[in-house]
C-alpha cells in the first residue's frame, strides 16, 4: 500500500516538473508603435524555446493578428505551437509615448494555455515597450514582460518575466522583417528566439 502510494506521488512529480518546464511562452515582435487605425497586421514567426536544466530546445511558431483600433491604440490576437503547447491570447496596447528619438507602449491581455498530458493554465501578462529609429526603415526595441498564471482546477500559480530586445526592419511598403531574443529572468521562464515577417494589409 505504501509502495503505491509513493508511486503515485512520484508519478504527479514527474507531471507538475514537465508542465514547469513546459510553459506559456509569448512573443511581442513589434515595435513601441501601434497598428495604424483601420490597418490588419498579420505575423508569423517561426521561433524556439532553448533548453533549461538540461532539457531538449523546442522548435515551434508563434503567430498574431492585429487591427488599429484608434490612434496610438490597437488589439491583438496571438497564438503560439509547440510540441506539447499550444497558446492563445488577444491584448491591447496604448502608443504611450510618441517622440522623435524613442517611442513608449504599454500592453495588457490575457491567454491560456493547452499543455497536452498536463493541467492547462490561464493568466494575465503585461509587458513595457520601448523603441527607437537609428536609420531609416530600422527600429530598435527592448521590452520587459510578466505573465502571471495560474493551473487549471489548481491553487498553483507562478510567475513568467523576460527582457526582449529586437530590431525590426520594413523590406517594403506593407511587409517588415523582425527577429528578437526573450532572456529569462526568472526560474518560471524560458529564454527564446524568434524571428519572421509582419504583413500590414491596409497601411
Amino acid at each position: 500500500m505504501f509502495k503505491k502510494i509513493v508511486m503515485h506521488m512520484f508519478a504527479v512529480m514527474i507531471l507538475a516538473m514537465a508542465a514547469v518546464e513546459l510553459r506559456a511562452q509569448d512573443v511581442i515582435m513589434g515595435s513601441a508603435e501601434t497598428i495604424n487605425k483601420g490597418n490588419i497586421k498579420i505575423g508569423v514567426y517561426p521561433t524556439v524555446l532553448f533548453g533549461k536544466n538540461g532539457g531538449d530546445s523546442i522548435s515551434g511558431g508563434a503567430g498574431r493578428l492585429g487591427f488599429g483600433l484608434a490612434e496610438r491604440f490597437d488589439i491583438e490576437a496571438k497564438a503560439g505551437f509547440f510540441k506539447g503547447l499550444n497558446y492563445f491570447g488577444v491584448e491591447a496596447e496604448y502608443w504611450l509615448v510618441q517622440g522623435r528619438s524613442i517611442n513608449a507602449s504599454v500592453a495588457l491581455g490575457g491567454h491560456m494555455t493547452d499543455l497536452r498530458g498536463s493541467a492547462d493554465s490561464s493568466g494575465l501578462d503585461t509587458r513595457l515597450l520601448l523603441s527607437t529609429t537609428p536609420v531609416a526603415n530600422l527600429e530598435i526595441y527592448g521590452g520587459f514582460k510578466m505573465a502571471f498564471d495560474k493551473y487549471k482546477n489548481s491553487d498553483y500559480s507562478y510567475t513568467m518575466a523576460h527582457l526582449v530586445p529586437g530590431i525590426e526592419y520594413r523590406l517594403s511598403a506593407d511587409l517588415d522583417f523582425l527577429a528578437e531574443v526573450g532572456i529569462a529572468l526568472n526560474d518560471k521562464s524560458r529564454s527564446y528566439a524568434s524571428v519572421g515577417l509582419s504583413l500590414y494589409l491596409l497601411r
